[in-house]
C-alpha cells in the first residue's frame, strides 16, 4: 500500500523537528496550524525568520547578538564596564538581563579553544571583576580555571553565580528569581 504523503508538509515539518526540543508531534501540529489554519501568521513568522538571519550578527566587543556591529549593551555608557559576566551563549544574555538586576557588560566565550590571550585581555580590559554565570559542571570549572589562567596577574576579582543552579541545566531554563538569587550572591572563583 502505498503512504498518503504531502511534500511540501512533510518538509516543513521536518524543518519544524529540526529545532531543538520540537518532537514529531508537536511539528505536525506546529506545522498544520501555519499552513491550514492562519497563513499570515505563517508568512509573518515566514518574515520574521527571514528578516533575523539577515539582520542579526555577532557583536565584535563581547560576541552576543546585534543587529549592529557593537551591540547595545556594549555601546551603553550607562553600563558598569567595572563588572564583566562571562558566559558561554548570548541566550544567557537574554536570560539574565530578563532578570534586570546586573548592570555590567559581558563577554560570550563561543569556543574555550579558539579563545587566545590577548582576545581574553582585550575583553576584560576595564573590568575589576570578571563573574563566571555559566551552569555547574565539570566542563565549565575547567573552563573557569584556564580563563582565570589566561588572565593570571590583571588584578582580577572572580567570582561565579551561587550555586542553587541545578547541574545540567541551561541558564535559559532557570526562573528568573532562582537567576537573579544566583546573580546576587555569587562567590569567588
Amino acid at each position: 500500500m502505498k503512504r498518503y504523503k504531502i511534500e511540501a508538509f512533510e518538509n516543513l515539518v521536518e524543518a519544524f523537528q529540526s529545532l531543538p526540543s520540537i518532537g514529531k508531534k508537536t511539528a505536525v501540529r506546529l506545522a498544520y496550524h501555519l499552513v491550514m489554519e492562519d497563513g499570515f501568521r505563517a508568512m509573518k513568522l515566514a518574515h520574521a525568520i527571514e528578516n533575523g538571519v539577515c539582520s542579526i550578527r555577532v557583536c565584535s566587543q563581547c560576541n552576543n547578538m546585534s543587529e549592529d556591529e557593537i551591540c547595545a549593551i556594549c555601546s551603553d555608557e550607562y553600563r558598569d564596564t567595572s563588572r564583566l559576566c562571562i558566559v558561554q551563549n548570548a541566550r544567557d544574555i537574554l536570560t539574565i538581563e530578563e532578570g534586570g538586576q546586573f548592570d555590567g557588560v559581558y563577554y560570550v566565550v563561543t569556543k574555550i579553544e579558539d579563545m587566545d590571550e590577548l582576545h581574553l585581555r582585550r575583553a576584560v580590559r576595564d573590568a575589576e571583576e570578571v563573574i563566571f554565570a555559566f551552569p555547574p559542571s565539570i566542563a565549565t570549572e575547567t573552563m573557569i580555571l584556564y580563563i582565570k589562567d589566561k588572565l593570571e596577574g590583571m588584578n582580577l576579582i572572580f567570582s561565579k553565580i551561587a550555586q542553587g543552579v541545578p547541574t545540567g541545566v541551561e541558564l535559559e531554563n532557570i526562573d528568573i528569581v532562582s537567576l537573579t538569587r544566583a546573580m546576587e550572591a555569587r562567590v569567588k572563583a
